[in-house]
Formats: C-alpha cells, structure tokens, sequence
C-alpha cells in the first residue's frame, strides 16, 4: 500500500493528474485536478490510497493527510465508492461535511451527488463523532497549521485510535491550542483530562 508520491506534476485533466518519479508517470484520480494548475513541472507531495479491483488498480489522491483521511472514512459507508467520495472532497466544504455529519443533517448531505436520503443516514450513523475537527480552510493553510501543531494532531489521532470520540476531544484540542509539548506528553495530559 502507497503512504504518498513525491514527483514532478506533469500532466492535468478533468479527472486525474500525472505525477513523475524515477521515469515512470503515475495516473492519480484527485478531487479538483486544476486546484493542481500552479504547480505544473513542479515537484508535488500527493498523499496516496490505492484501490485494487479486478479490471483495474487505481491510485487516489490528496492534498494533505487530513483530506485522504475524509476520505477513507467516506469510503468505509456502505454505499460510498472512491469516486463518490472524491466528489464530496471536491466540494471543499470540509466544516460543513463534518457539521451535517456530526449534526444528523440530511437535508444538507443529500445536495452531494449520489446521495441519497439511505445513504445520508447510513454516513451519519458511521461517521458521527469520527473526525477530531471540522477544517474549512484551504489546503495551504490546514498545511501550515498541521505543521505547527503536528505533536497535538498526532496525539488526537492517537486518542482516537484507543477509541475516544472527536466530539471528546474537541475541548480537551481547544485546551492545548497554543501550547508546545510532545505527542507523549500530549497523550499523558488529554487522558488525565478525559478521565476526570
């Protein structure tokens, strides 16, 4: 399984982008291909998730770690293949997918193509609680802020891999905002908190 590509970006179309490494040109289905435009002949991170089907082995791709995982969520609903949930991406409305999601707002999930009001439901009932924040910032900046924040990302994705819910970590995140410990540390201080 591919974690992520680094290569030159050298080809954009309405449905994928061409991303060269080591002379091999590797075809990637993204959600918005031209929100790629700026950066043609240049060398692109792409973070990757590989589908394996019986006609074909395709590649995904995405902005950043925090779009991919949107992602592999959406996919986890029955009903949600890859290309639908690249569609939903596409939409660039992260906070508000998150909001509807954690807010059981049907209405607001079924403007996205092909959803309907079963599979709204269904997203809902797999997906409420599952994301740490809902982010509708552009790409760049939840680049940035990914990275001055790693240690706390990293400690929230850790908290719920053991099973907390984002819905609990949200004000135990809102607390550390600011603050620069370990992911260690991190992990040792939210359990503290979440356990009182």
């Amino acid at each position: 399984m591919y974690d992520y590509i680094k290569g030159k970006l050298s080809k954009i179309t309405a449905k994928f982008i061409v991303v060269e490494t080591a002379g091999l040109g590797y075809m990637i289905y993204v959600a918005n291909p031209y929100s790629f435009s700026g950066y043609v002949n240049q060398e692109v991170t792409i973070y990757l998730h590989q589908v394996i089907r019986d006609d074909a082995h395709l590649l995904f791709g995405f902005h950043t770690e925090n779009e991919k995982e949107i992602f592999l969520n959406l996919i986890s609903v029955s009903g949600i293949g890859p290309t639908t949930a690249l569609a939903i991406i596409a939409v660039d409305d992260n906070e508000g997918l998150i909001s509807a999601i954690d807010n059981s707002d049907i209405k607001y999930l079924t403007k996205f193509p092909k959803i309907g009001k079963k599979t709204a439901q269904q997203m809902i009932l797999d997906l409420s609680g599952k994301f740490v924040e809902a982010s509708g910032e552009s790409a760049t900046s939840r680049k940035v802020s990914s990275e001055q924040n790693s240690n706390l990302e990293e400690a929230m994705e850790a908290l719920l891999a053991l099973g907390y819910k984002a819905t609990e970590l949200k004000k135990v995140k809102a607390f550390f905002e600011g603050t620069n410990e370990t992911v260690e540390q991190y992990i040792k201080s939210s359990l503290k908190m979440l356990m009182k």
